[in-house]
């Protein structure tokens, strides 16, 4: 079961924008390629489009790979940029992407140490 507010879970968010058509093997390709992560026991890998009106979520719990969807009626999720130059990814706390994926707005705020993880 995907639980976001699980201590173990890592949280990655990729900042470039993707093909909200990939699925299961296309988005694990984009965590191994752009987020050059692997998918592992309680990662949780989020996308987003080119407008920002919807996100993705893949989450691997060890047995196999979920797929979530979240697509916005109106507005826009509140992504982040980058806080270094070439940046591709942001390590979350979940209680981050809780924020995120209530329409919390973000933009314009500083990564604290509750927002982003360290490397």
């Amino acid at each position: 079961m995907l639980n976001l507010t699980a201590n173990a879970l890592k949280v990655f968010l990729a900042l470039d924008p993707c093909d909200m058509r990939k699925s299961f093997n296309g988005l694990q390709q984009l965590a191994a390629d752009q987020l050059q992560t692997a998918p592992a026991r309680d990662a949780l890998f989020v996308f987003t489009n080119k407008r920002r009106n919807r996100i993705k979520l893949l989450y691997f719990d060890g047995t196999g790979l979920w797929v979530a969807a979240k697509r916005l009626e109106k507005g826009r999720f509140s992504w982040p940029a980058p806080s270094e130059p070439g940046q591709r990814r942001i390590k979350l706390h979940a209680e981050a992407l809780q924020l995120l994926i209530d329409g919390v707005d973000l933009r314009g705020a500083a990564f604290r140490p509750w927002y982003e993880r360290p490397e």
